[in-house]
């Protein structure tokens, strides 16, 4: 059947010489895959720059509930991304966070409210000037609320460890090796205040930010099945240096 929906561009691979595989997050059918022709000609009514990752699409689509690879028969841009294909740090944020999202959305039923904070979340993006170097990391911990693995930040006191396995802060060394020590706990809680409103108050030198990054991607690693190494992190870390 034929259908409207928006979609966020996760992943792209190349099928065949005639056909890409696009991965995508759509609002009307959660994660779901697309074969679109790599042809270039002026008559596409599918075109090739609308596919770059985190791309905002609006799209009529030939979806079958059976079917693992469906049809795009029409597409456009949301918004425009001038900055997030330009720029070359928010365009590596974008690389990241995109395979960030296609590691981790499995899905293939749509969640409105994990929909519109991607949506909004990319708008930003494109549009801020003010802390971008912090964006991944708002990012990285408010994506946690919509995967349902938030950390208990009301529990911390003083001295506490944040245990990193139960999500969760407590006052005795935990019996496992993945916690942070009491100087890193109260790092971290503070850190659980960012927003994307905030976010240009908060100063890190390099060795915080490789930190963070790192540790959030272990509490990922530990609540999430089969979450991979993320190839780009090198590539977003070096943005930085």
């Amino acid at each position: 059947m034929l259908c409207k929906t928006r979609g966020i561009v996760l992943h792209a691979i190349p099928y065949n010489d005639k056909y890409s595989i696009i991965y995508m997050y759509t609002e009307a059918f959660g994660r779901a895959s697309y074969l679109v022709t790599r042809s270039r000609g002026k008559k596409s009514t599918v075109s090739k720059a609308l596919f770059m990752p985190l791309s905002v699409v609006e799209m009529e689509v030939e979806h079958l509930n059976k079917r693992d690879l469906h049809r795009i028969r029409e597409t456009r841009s949301c918004y425009p991304l001038n900055e997030l294909f330009c720029n070359p740090v928010k365009n590596v944020l974008a690389l990241f966070l995109a395979e960030i999202l296609f590691r981790v959305i499995k899905e293939t039923e749509p969640d409105p409210r994990l929909f519109e904070f991607l949506y909004e979340s990319i708008r930003l993006l494109e549009v801020t000037d003010k802390g971008v170097s912090n964006f991944h990391l708002v990012f990285l911990l408010h994506l946690l609320h919509y995967m349902g693995i938030y950390p208990n930040s009301e529990s911390y006191t003083s001295g506490a460890f944040f245990d990193l396995l139960n999500g969760t802060f407590v006052n005795c060394t935990p019996m496992h090796r993945h916690y942070l020590n009491p100087t890193e706990s109260i790092f971290f809680a503070r850190l659980l205040k960012i927003s994307f409103e905030n976010m240009s108050l908060y100063s890190f030198s390099r060795q915080d930010r490789v930190n963070i990054i790192n540790r959030l991607l272990e509490y990922y690693r530990l609540h999430l099945p089969d979450f991979p190494e993320i190839k780009s992190l090198a590539v977003m870390q070096s943005l930085f240096d």
